[in-house]
């Protein structure tokens, strides 16, 4: 029999995976994306993010690695770029988890807008040195910005549409260890 902590878990690698595929398959529609519009927000980072400051045990690097990897094959960015660069995003936030449960929610969109601007120029520098084809960087400023607007919406939507809630100082996982 699985222990509950544990099924829960599952089930939301699960549920966070489905979500990720069902924003980029909204991503490949073709609506409206005429030459000259505002670009949208990247909701699949905002989810992201949001999931790792609140539950990490839900999003572990190789479900990132993997999901974003595809991602870039899908949308036919670089391979590989946009995953490394989530992971590091990730990985990031998730080393301050414990510094950004104690900190009030405009520090943590603050610290989240800042990864996300981080990541904007990591990869316009990487792209500039692989010599490829890179976004304007203001239309690249300007949807991570888009994204940082849409984080609050996307905490509030995590929280009371799907419960994924900040784990309370004396919650332990399956194994005992506080999370």
């Amino acid at each position: 029999m699985v222990d509950p902590i544990t099924a829960r878990t599952w089930g939301y690698r699960l549920l966070f995976s489905t979500l990720i595929l069902l924003l980029a398959f909204f991503q490949m529609l073709p609506l409206g994306g005429q030459a000259g519009r505002l670009p949208g927000a990247d909701l699949t980072i905002a989810l992201t993010f949001a999931w790792v400051l609140r539950r990490p045990s839900y999003v572990p690097v190789p479900l990132l690695a993997a999901l974003f990897l595809f991602l870039d094959l899908l949308l036919q960015r670089p391979p590989g770029l946009g995953a490394a660069l989530m992971i590091g995003g990730a990985e990031m936030l998730r080393s301050r988890r414990d510094m950004s449960r104690a900190m009030p929610f405009p520090f943590e969109w603050a610290l989240v807008t800042a990864v996300m601007v981080g990541m904007v120029a990591l990869n316009q520098v990487a792209l500039g040195l692989l010599v490829a084809e890179r976004p304007p960087l203001g239309l690249a400023l300007l949807r991570s910005l888009f994204t940082a607007a849409a984080y609050p919406l996307v905490v509030l939507l995590s929280h009371y549409g799907f419960g994924v809630r900040a784990a309370a100082p004396n919650e332990a996982d399956a194994l005992g260890r506080r999370l």
